[in-house]
């Protein structure tokens, strides 16, 4: 290309391109030229609990608002999650006499974490964790089970409440009605492309409506613009394989995930390009309790967790308990990676009376387990044992010194909670489900301010018109999230990102 060439290239690309502040190219025209198909107030990105959240007070703030989801139905991953949220101070932790306070539930957060969440941030969200849980069961009009308190891994206490149909589909369609009721459109099929960063900062986005997953460039291109700001809640990437191998190598295509199709990695590269402060993208959450004998999520989570590892325990193939059933989901999925690796199968125990606490938060789930053969039932340890291939004499050796636990209410050996309610593991018939690690949740993403803005990459300052929450943004978690703490997250964040979007 001779000199002429190049002076005539670089001002037509120049003239069709900003720099960021950070330097980083974006991949967008200038606001003089850019011309727009539609304009709303706030354009909220993702569908699921935080990106509802977001729209819903931002409506309520009194802007235009659209949420955009790429997916033909609404609710992401949020929609299939287990529906159960930490609600310390709520009235079924105050009907079973536990004592918990929002001091220890940070605690809890931030050792799990390893110390390395923002602490502010995680002290605004327990700051407002029983709220929350108000303005689900007052705003929103969400049913939980009345009666029943859960204990999920790296919890000093059990503090977290059930939706009554038992997944995150009891929140979230209460969020689609509010959303209904308030006029908000929930346009689906809409795959975000492009972000439009300019030298005024973010200022609307590029998308294919009619979008059909995954393919693609698929649908027809429209360019959107936001006055007020983009929330972007497109939430995590454990579905995408070539990503996640990237960010942690072991977390190939071997591993199944819990999580739904779509959660995918586009936005996180998009937000790379622009100019977005990311941290922690590498620390991925395996869930411990997945099942083997289905795919994705699935319902055999449930047996494990909320019957076994509560109020039963957890043995390998040797006939041994190998991790605290109770401890952090990173410390137990590991545990049972490294049983693996060493040959041993890993396996879900409970007896007649550990699964009534199931039956309880989980109506009807018991007889599908069965049905589909994701547990076993047997009328003695020693049936259970010779039908699984696990060591007979142990494992009711194991059964007898974990008894003796529960009975004194202490574990000297792997430090395992031991609930008021639970009682010893005796009672046929007797109940077995195996356990397979999950690619479940991610820990890093975007980092942003106490109003949930988006942070740039060079400078660390706000980047305007962008705010994140959920399971997009980084530093809430750190190392380990906690089970149940995703939705107080994600509603927590989303709906400040929404109110101070709207007000800015």
């Amino acid at each position: 290309m001779n000199t002429s060439s190049r002076r005539s290239f670089l001002k037509t690309s120049v003239a069709g391109a900003v720099f960021s502040s950070s330097g980083i190219l974006a991949a967008t025209v200038s606001a003089q030229t850019k011309k727009w198909d539609e304009t709303f107030d706030v354009i909220v990105v993702g569908s699921g609990f935080a990106g509802l959240a977001a729209a819903i007070e931002a409506k309520k703030a009194g802007a235009n608002v659209i949420v955009l989801e790429k997916m033909p139905t609404a609710g992401g991953n949020s929609i299939i999650n287990g529906g159960i949220l930490t609600a310390t101070g709520c009235p079924q932790q105050k009907k079973h006499n536990i004592e918990d306070s929002k001091e220890l539930l940070e605690k809890d957060i931030l050792v799990a974490g390893n110390y390395m969440n923002d602490v502010k941030k995680v002290h605004q969200m327990v700051d407002r964790v029983l709220s929350t849980y108000e303005w689900t069961v007052n705003e929103l009009g969400v049913e939980y089970l009345p009666d029943a308190i859960g204990q999920e891994g790296g919890h000093s206490v059990p503090r977290y409440v059930t939706t009554k149909i038992g997944s995150g589909a009891g929140i979230v369609n209460k969020q689609l009605d509010k959303c209904l009721e308030l006029g908000i459109p929930i346009r689906l099929r809409t795959y975000v492309d492009k972000i439009i960063r300019t030298a005024n900062g973010v200022e609307g986005v590029e998308v294919f409506e009619g979008y059909r997953f995954p393919k693609a460039g698929s649908g027809r291109h429209k360019s959107l613009k936001a006055n007020k700001g983009v929330i972007l809640c497109y939430g995590g990437f454990s579905a995408d394989v070539p990503y996640r191998t990237i960010q942690d190598p072991k977390l190939n295509a071997t591993l199944d995930t819990t999580n739904q199709p779509g959660a995918t990695s586009e936005l996180w590269r998009e937000t790379s390009s622009i100019g977005c402060l990311q941290a922690q993208n590498d620390w991925i959450q395996c869930g411990p309790w997945g099942n083997p004998h289905e795919k994705g999520m699935g319902i055999g989570w449930q047996f494990n967790q909320t019957a076994a590892a509560e109020y039963g325990l957890w043995t390998n193939s040797a006939g041994k308990r190998f991790v605290n059933e109770l401890a952090n989901r990173k410390v137990r999925a590991d545990a049972i990676m490294v049983e693996q690796a060493n040959g041993r199968k890993c396996f879900a125990i409970a007896d007649a009376n550990g699964v009534k606490p199931f039956e309880t938060q989980r109506p009807g789930m018991l007889n599908k387990h069965l049905e589909r053969n994701l547990i076993f039932k047997y009328d003695t340890l020693d049936e259970l044992a010779k039908a699984q291939g696990i060591d007979a004499e142990q494992l009711k050796q194991t059964v007898e010194e974990f008894n003796g636990y529960v009975k004194n209410k202490k574990d000297p050996v792997l430090g395992r909670y031991i609930n008021n309610e639970q009682l010893p593991v005796e009672t046929a018939p007797f109940y077995v489900g195996e356990l397979q690690p999950k690619v479940h949740h991610t820990m890093g993403g975007l980092i942003t301010d106490d109003k949930c803005m988006v942070l740039d990459v060079k400078t660390d300052k706000p980047i305007k018109g962008l705010y994140a929450a959920g399971e997009a943004t980084g530093h809430v978690h750190g190392a380990v999230r906690l089970g149940s703490v995703a939705i107080l997250d994600c509603l927590v964040f989303g709906r400040m990102a929404g109110e101070n979007c709207a007000k800015s």
